[in-house]
């Protein structure tokens, strides 16, 4: 009996563990910006990584911009660096940018991220993950393509893939 006991009660507690999960999943899901929206704060300026400049999303208005918001301490941000770089090279031939969002790291942490992987696309500092939060993002990495309105066209919460550039970013650029 006692047995049975204790397997219903592991039962009931993998079930009501799941359910949280999933309530997570939904709210992350439907936190994000959806296509057509503008984000939120998108004329907040933020201090530039490495620079004594400020910057803003909507000093981007008129050119495609794959926002990108990432940390140092994020591997799979690590992992999409590479594709993020070429994506950028060829974003440049079209008037179109990706834009980094360092959120939630530190200042040198990231600022050496940067040195060490080469990043040449310009990237702002989101300290305290205000401008995160304000448009959603609930995990690292999180990109978000804004066309030449400042709309977004398209999320990917998670890293990009090059099935993503290929498809979506890279035509959207090249429209005129």
């Amino acid at each position: 009996m006692r047995w049975v006991v204790i397997g219903v009660a592991a039962l009931l507690v993998g079930l009501l563990a799941y359910g949280v999960a999933q309530q997570d999943a939904q709210t992350t899901t439907t936190s994000a910006l959806q296509p057509g929206e503008t984000p939120p704060e998108a004329g907040a300026k933020l201090p530039a990584l490495g620079a004594e400049t400020e910057g803003a999303v909507a000093d981007y208005r008129g050119k495609v911009v794959l926002v990108n918001f990432w940390a140092s301490w994020c591997p799979p941000c690590t992992d999409e660096l590479p594709m993020l770089e070429r994506a950028q090279a060829s974003l440049e031939r079209e008037g179109a940018t990706v834009l980094g969002i360092t959120t939630r790291d530190n200042s040198e942490d990231a600022l050496a991220f940067q040195d060490r992987y080469g990043l040449t696309f310009p990237s702002l500092r989101d300290g305290g993950g205000d401008i995160g939060e304000a448009w959603g993002v609930a995990q690292l990495p999180e990109s978000f393509l804004l066309d030449r309105d400042g709309k977004v066209a398209a999320v990917v919460q998670g890293p990009v893939t090059q099935e993503f550039i290929d498809e979506q970013v890279i035509p959207l650029a090249k429209r005129s």
